[in-house]
């Protein structure tokens, strides 16, 4: 396996690059206050054919797959865009990952060449209240009536809720079994101005330009064709979703990382204490080379788990270590950060306070960090489950 970038990624890096400099720190850091939508990133980013990065040719897309669409992220999160920069397209990028792999051929082509565009946004709905990670107990329901299903239940911390024209729903459809707890799930791809479904926006600590919402739904009627994949095995459908979401989540970990590094790095230059520069200090100088080394390491293991996904190959491991790894080396780099500008590290005026505060949202989102934990002891240890 060859890791390093080759011309297609570097030509990626280099082209967000250009385009993400248009939008600088106080575009984001007004966004964030004002909890308003980016829309003039999004548009500009959609014109110029970027959010379509990781769709096949065939519907309109780029046809370059997760590791381009990890580098296109990561290279966002370190603009200084971090997740509100992110979130806006990457929903689109994993969760219609799972209709583009297992739709019907009616349904790609109704719906990836207006993700590619930018003009159909996509909403990912999995997370219950009840049910939290363990996605074997969602009990949002879709019960077959005549030629559709009528769908009863609530999803919470549904990212783009309000701004998405469809959302991809984990439903039960059976009972769970304790026998074959991941049977019985179903994914259905939902239009947003159904009758019955209502989004809440649910107030929260960070990433406020790009909304997180509770999702109910009382007696939405959907049709048949809705279906994606087979009935009873949506389980094995939502892995197309949940393995790329885990890499392009790592990728923008990483980004954030960078960014925070970068900030630092450039103040310590600048401010003198004591009639030098604190950089000169190893007491800064060696946590950033610390968080840089950090980085460096986990960006090895986003790379290898891109590398397999794109190749067909099993991924899970890698997925979930990368996004352990990249977030717990980004919450690092961002903690640094604030440290090395001490005081002034908690004023919005630099923007270390929303690198800190989306970089501590990677160890619990989309999987929390013990969780990753345990699925690597069970399922790559062979040790007993823990929970």
């Amino acid at each position: 396996m060859d890791f390093t970038e080759d011309d297609d990624l570097r030509t990626v890096r280099r082209a967000v690059a250009e385009l993400a400099a248009g939008f600088d720190g106080e575009y984001w850091e007004r966004h964030d206050r004002e909890h308003a939508f980016p829309w003039e990133f999004y548009k500009t980013f959609a014109d110029a054919g970027w959010l379509g990065i990781s769709i096949s040719e065939e519907y309109g897309g780029g046809g370059l797959g997760v590791a381009a669409a990890g580098i296109m992220l990561e290279t966002l999160a370190a603009s200084g865009g971090a997740m509100n920069a992110c979130t806006p397209m990457h929903l689109g990028m994993f969760g219609m990952n799972v209709v583009a792999k297992h739709g019907s051929e009616q349904m790609r082509r109704e719906t990836l060449s207006r993700v590619a565009t930018g003009e159909l946004h996509a909403c990912f709905g999995v997370t219950e209240p009840d049910a939290g990670t363990d996605t074997s107990r969602i009990s949002t329901r879709a019960d077959r009536d005549g030629d559709g299903y009528v769908v009863n239940g609530r999803k919470v911390w549904i990212s783009k809720a309000g701004e998405s024209e469809v959302i991809v729903l984990a439903v039960r459809t059976a009972p769970r079994r304790d026998d074959a707890p991941m049977h019985g799930i179903s994914i259905l791809l939902v239009d947003m101005a159904t009758p019955g479904i209502e989004v809440r926006p649910i107030p929260k600590m960070g990433r406020n330009a790009v909304a997180s919402n509770e999702v109910s739904f009382d007696d939405v009627r959907v049709p048949a064709s809705a279906l994606v994949g087979t009935e009873h095995e949506g389980f094995r459908v939502l892995l197309d979703g949940l393995n790329p979401e885990r890499i392009l989540i790592a990728h923008e970990a990483l980004g954030i990382g960078r960014a925070s590094v970068d900030a630092a790095v450039r103040y310590a230059g600048e401010r003198t204490v004591f009639g030098r520069p604190i950089g000169q200090n190893q007491g800064i100088a060696f946590p950033l080379a610390e968080a840089t080394a950090r980085l460096d390491a986990a960006e090895l293991v986003c790379r290898k788990a891109a590398w397999l996904y794109d190749n067909g190959h099993p991924c899970a491991r890698e997925a979930n270590t990368a996004k352990y790894l990249a977030a717990d080396a980004g919450f690092f780099a961002a903690d640094r950060a604030m440290q090395t500008f001490g005081g002034m590290g908690y004023a919005e005026e630099y923007g270390i306070p929303r690198y800190f505060r989306e970089a501590r949202l990677m160890k619990i989102a989309p999987v929390s960090q013990e969780l990753v934990l345990a699925y690597i002891a069970q399922n790559v240890l062979g040790l007993p489950k823990s929970y």
